[in-house]
């Protein structure tokens, strides 16, 4: 049985294969990652139902917009979501783990994105293809921010999301390797909760951070200027 596609206002993504389902977190950072320095290469680091890519394949002129996808189900359902995109022919997927793909590949990219998986406890609900998408033991942060250095441009930036909670640890990581913050986005479902989530764009050599906050909700599905502002071109809702 088909379940239906989620449908975006420019394009429409099926997800019924894909262990990781649309969520909030990757449309935050298709929408809020910066294509103000025009890249022309993108990159989505485990790009699952291709929700990100086909974001900024909307969003950009970038010639070339490469996906990587190691969980086979969900790699064949972003390839079909690509194809039956407007922007099919600046879109691409490959079957690969990051690893494979970093060492075969020469390119560098001006822009690269990820939502990586990053339940660090382990959290087994039975489906292998679930846990694989949220843990990251799949992708640990060290061996993506070593990754993402080999494949970015020298002037290329990287976008991402991850727990608040790991912000601290992830910019230390990155700075080891002399990857810095440009810009953080710091998140929270209403105002009452705490911070959630942490947008991070990362750049090769320091630089200043610009900062900001953002909230969801003012109050149950109220949502705020600033997420609908954020959104709008992509929520039909929005």
């Amino acid at each position: 049985m088909m379940t239906k596609p989620f449908l975006f206002k420019q394009f429409q993504v099926h997800q019924d294969r894909c262990a990781m389902k649309i969520g909030t977190d990757g449309v935050l950072l298709g929408a809020w990652t910066s294509v103000e320095h025009q890249p022309m290469s993108i990159l989505d680091i485990g790009a699952g139902t291709g929700v990100v890519a086909l974001m900024l394949a909307q969003r950009s002129h970038a010639e070339t917009i490469d996906g990587i996808e190691i969980d086979e189900d969900a790699y064949e359902q972003c390839v079909e979501n690509f194809e039956a995109s407007d922007w099919a022919d600046r879109l691409f997927c490959y079957h690969a783990s990051l690893d494979e793909f970093v060492n075969e590949m020469d390119d560098k990219y001006e822009l690269i994105v990820s939502n990586p998986p990053f339940y660090s406890e382990i959290m087994a609900s039975g489906n292998e293809s679930r846990d694989m998408a949220r843990q990251n033991q799949s992708l640990p942060f060290g061996e993506l921010l070593s990754s993402v250095v080999k494949l970015l441009a020298e002037n290329g930036t990287f976008s991402t999301i991850i727990p608040f909670k790991e912000e601290e640890r992830f910019l230390d990581l990155a700075a080891a390797i002399n990857l810095h913050p440009k810009r953080l986005m710091r998140i929270k479902g209403n105002p009452k909760s705490e911070i959630k989530r942490s947008l991070l764009e990362l750049q090769i050599g320091k630089t200043s951070v610009e900062i900001e906050n953002l909230t969801i909700e003012s109050a149950r599905h109220q949502y705020t200027k600033e997420y609908i502002d954020l959104t709008k071109d992509f929520y039909l809702k929005m």
